[in-house]
């Protein structure tokens, strides 16, 4: 699912409603096809939720920028109790009468009412105000332990995002509130860019350990993935270079075949580099921590004589070491 297309699910808190109103909703896609109910978001939104039913077993779901709710409608017919929020009167109004009564206009600047076992964000950050993206995501926080975030780290073209961040300035921003990446979780399925925050209840040490294990395997995995499509580049050079290839039925089959190649592997190193991005902004922000906490240790120390040791020993336990 191209960005363009799951920017129109979301919470557009920064706008009012007429740029929201159903000329957005229609116009979104650049004439490719309007943000509607039909067999398409249907589908793509009943995956998604087979996705995150399959993933996390949530008993209570929110989408913060339902839009049009299909994903609320997706969740309910599975069985999840879910609602939805969204800053459009007109996409509210567009909600099938089936969840209608689950789904709401609200803004995310607003604290939430209730809490959730897991709260859904997609495409939503992006169209939200600089100066209101700290308050929204610390309400988003605040009502979950659980977060699957969407935010393009590009599409700058879109009038409607006002905030486009890379994925590391994002998870700076949840680390603040002391949410960190689940690196185990792959929520690809919704975007090459989601990701899964969830609320830190480990010793420092653990979590760099663990940055520091992922960073090296994507690492790793990116390298891979990009000698793989330096090779099929190399074959697509050779044939071309042979000449006779529209002689060849075999040999055009084979040139189609590796033009998906390529395709495909690009797509997965887009999203890998994003991970890849993610990780490391993440645990810098880890590493910025522990230099300001050694920082005041050692001003403290230096103007008590004889409460370094203390303090040291006081940190190890902080670090769990």
């Amino acid at each position: 699912m191209s960005e363009q297309a799951i920017s129109a699910h979301s919470g557009q808190e920064a706008a009012s409603e007429p740029e929201y109103g159903a000329t957005y909703y229609s116009n979104y896609w650049g004439g490719g096809g309007p943000y509607e109910r039909n067999e398409r978001w249907l589908k793509f939104f009943g995956d998604v939720a087979d996705g995150l039913i399959r993933d996390f077993h949530p008993t209570s779901v929110l989408d913060a920028g339902c839009a049009m709710g299909f994903l609320v409608e997706a969740l309910r017919k599975r069985g999840v109790d879910a609602s939805g929020i969204d800053i459009s009167d007109y996409a509210i109004s567009q909600v099938h009468e089936s969840v209608a009564e689950h789904c709401r206009v609200g803004s995310l600047t607003e604290p939430l009412d209730q809490r959730y076992d897991l709260i859904t964000c997609i495409e939503v950050l992006e169209h939200v105000a600089a100066a209101e993206t700290d308050q929204v995501i610390a309400n988003l926080c605040s009502a979950a332990d659980r977060l699957v975030i969407s935010s393009t780290p590009g599409d700058y073209g879109e009038p409607t995002h006002l905030n486009v961040l890379p994925p590391e300035a994002w998870a700076a921003k949840f680390a603040a509130n002391g949410f960190v990446r689940d690196l185990d979780r792959d929520v690809s399925y919704l975007s090459p860019w989601s990701v899964l925050y969830v609320r830190q209840d480990e010793a420092q040490v653990d979590t760099v350990r663990r940055y520091e294990r992922s960073w090296w395997r994507l690492r790793r995995e990116v390298s891979e993935v990009r000698a793989s499509l330096l090779q099929s580049q190399e074959h697509l050079a050779e044939l071309e270079a042979g000449g006779g290839i529209g002689s060849r039925p075999d040999l055009l089959s084979e040139l189609d075949s590796r033009e998906e190649e390529i395709l495909r592997l690009r797509d997965l190193l887009i999203g890998k580099d994003a991970e890849l991005g993610a990780a490391k902004g993440q645990l810098a922000a880890v590493e910025d921590r522990a230099t300001r906490i050694t920082n005041a240790k050692q001003r403290i120390a230096g103007k008590v004589p004889g409460l370094g040791p203390l303090l040291d020993a006081v940190l190890r336990l902080v670090r769990g070491r």
